[in-house]
């Protein structure tokens, strides 16, 4: 018993256990949840709360994935890991907040791009000269994003041509019908297609370019596939419950803390749903594993994009009150331009440093302080 207690300390006081010892914030969420307690506090500590639930997913899809072989383990990872993002925007559209759901989506792929990539090669490229990264498959996760690009651009043009303009970041729900709507399901369609495609590239004809999202720690004991699955399980109704409970207090929160839905989303619910793994990107990149760093925060990028948008997309036109279009405000345009752009120059030579990782945490403070005042 002193032993297992002297693991389970040494593990949360671990670079990977930091999570866990917010899991108190879990019960704290549901009681002031339940007591109608002030929104704000009911959004913070159900925000908190995420964070834990979403690295005990996070775990145990990597537990289960290692369990089973290259092929399916790659399928596990890439499909549960942005999971947590997903679920969060499936409450927020059954409340009508399409907006929100645009932004947090938004807001998740500058975050991969900008403050975690930057973080990593900041951190890890302190103390070094510069730190080097296969090219080729940095290049290819970018070249999805291209494309995700265009899907995200061209709804948004052809609304500002041809129907009522682009929503405002402070709208919450904007209801479009007619052409934009099908173009919106039409491009989602190309999009999962598109994924799908990237998922035999990485996992069967160019498998060796593509690192698992896997952390090394030799000192953890391996879960078998039962306690993987038991504890994913735990994990994803956790992660439910406390999405239900801060989309519920978002709007409320919002106001009250003098901010607007669309920082919220494009700011705070985009970093806390994958605050685990980001962390895991800074962490190796500190020990020199920028292959790792790069395909987790690209990676992550690709997927929400090509992934978890389109999803969201078409599982709007059975959530909520009405199909949610993919047309973006200006804001969330020209900074998914930029970022995009920008992932495509850090990535084409292979190799990177501090001062780089410095000017992309200078971009996404300058998107923040925008989006702030607007």
């Amino acid at each position: 018993m002193a032993l297992e207690s002297k693991r389970a300390t040494s593990f949360l006081r671990s670079s990977q256990g930091w999570p866990y010892l917010l899991v108190p914030f879990i019960p704290i969420a549901i009681v002031l949840d339940l007591a109608s307690a002030g929104a704000v506090a009911i959004f913070v500590t159900s925000a908190l709360g995420v964070i834990p639930t979403a690295a005990l997913m996070g775990r145990a899809t990597e537990e289960l994935a290692t369990r089973s072989g290259p092929g399916i383990g790659g399928l596990l990872n890439v499909t549960f890991g942005n999971a947590p993002e997903l679920i969060i925007a499936l409450f927020a559209l059954g409340h009508g907040l399409h907006e929100v759901v645009k932004a947090s989506l938004v807001g998740s792929i500058l975050g991969n791009i900008l403050l975690v990539l930057g973080a990593a090669m900041l951190v890890g490229g302190w103390r070094r000269d510069r730190q080097f990264f296969d090219r080729t498959a940095a290049s290819a996760q970018s070249g999805m994003l291209l494309l995700a690009a265009t899907a995200l651009i061209m709804p948004a043009i052809f609304e500002l041509v041809e129907g009522k303009g682009l929503p405002r970041p402070g709208a919450e729900i904007v209801n479009y019908s007619g052409d934009i709507m099908t173009l919106s399901a039409i491009v989602a369609g190309v999009l999962i297609l598109s994924y799908v495609a990237a998922l035999y590239f990485s996992l069967k004809t160019h498998r060796a370019l593509f690192n698992p999202h896997h952390e090394e720690e030799e000192d953890e004991e391996a879960w078998s596939v039962k306690r993987s699955v038991v504890m994913l399980a735990i994990a994803g109704a956790a992660v439910a419950v406390m999405s239900e409970i801060l989309v519920g207090s978002l709007s409320d929160a919002a106001h009250k803390a003098g901010l607007s839905e669309f920082f919220i989303g494009v700011i705070v619910v985009a970093i806390i749903g994958n605050a685990a793994e980001h962390w895991v990107a800074v962490l190796v990149a500190a020990k020199d594993k920028m292959d790792l760093a790069v395909n987790i925060a690209i990676g992550s990028s690709a997927q929400i994009a090509l992934f978890v948008v389109p999803v969201l997309v078409l599982a709007s036109f059975v959530i909520g009150p009405h199909p949610m279009a993919l047309v973006l405000n200006g804001f969330e345009l020209s900074a998914i331009v930029i970022a995009i752009l920008i992932a495509n120059h850090v990535t084409n030579e292979g190799e990177s440093h501090w001062y780089e990782g410095l000017q992309l945490l200078c971009v996404y403070a300058v998107l923040g302080v925008t989006f702030y005042f607007a």
